[in-house]
């Protein structure tokens, strides 16, 4: 029975926020008539408000977020054509994190360096653990699984601390910026406001399941 309500409270912190953050997306998400743009539309005008004219704003098959690297605000499909709380707030959200590169907001540019760091370490570490893989029976020796062993725990922990560092920077994005663009521009009715502080919520704690779910994955390494 303990056993039990052990794998139920793993299984819940596991996926209990992913489910929690696209429950929240999805309830907001139908378009509305009503609103005076897409999601996409607001992102641009958003963007030109602040001076960013060079920073691109594109659809994606993909995840809502913003690339630093070709300066690009990139919004899933629905969220770039639809007319809803969602579209709107995930829109402010993205840009806002444009905004703080743009005035190199220093968690951001940490957040960034972190990132960075965490791939190569990823690249790396993955190259070591294939060339071991292609060892076959070699891989066996102590010395070599010790290596291995390494290689996989440095790589989750690169992990870990990529998704921390990201949470400061998402609290930021949705409380500091976005939701103060979209109170002072009414953009949004009040109700809206209050539903659109949902969604923000969401978007910030996208990373705090990511990263338990980070930290699961290495304690269960670290288990076997």
């Amino acid at each position: 029975m303990g056993f039990v309500l052990l794998l139920l409270l793993i299984a819940g912190l596991g996926f209990g926020p992913t489910l929690w953050v696209k429950r929240v997306m999805a309830r907001h998400a139908k378009d509305r008539p009503d609103l005076p743009g897409t999601g996409g539309e607001l992102a641009r005008h958003l963007l030109d408000e602040y001076g960013l004219k060079k920073i691109k704003v594109v659809a994606t098959d993909g995840g809502d977020c913003y690339d630093p690297e070709s300066r690009t605000v990139r919004l899933s499909q629905k969220n770039y054509e639809g007319k809803s709380v969602t579209a709107v707030a995930v829109a402010a959200h993205e840009v806002s994190h444009a905004i703080q590169h743009h005035d190199d907001y220093k968690p951001f540019m940490r957040r960034q360096s972190v990132v960075r760091t965490g791939i190569v370490i990823d690249r790396v570490g993955s190259a070591l653990l294939f060339g071991l893989s292609i060892m076959g029976s070699a891989a066996f020796s102590p010395r070599i699984m010790i290596v291995g062993i390494a290689a996989t725990i440095i790589m989750g922990i690169a992990r870990v601390f990529s998704q921390v560092s990201t949470l400061p920077v998402e609290i930021d994005a949705s409380f500091e910026r976005a939701l103060p663009i979209l109170i002072h521009g009414k953009y949004l009715n009040d109700d809206d406001l209050k539903d659109a502080r949902s969604v923000l919520k969401a978007a910030a704690y996208t990373y705090v399941a990511a990263a338990i779910a980070q930290v699961l994955n290495l304690a269960r390494f670290l288990r076997r």
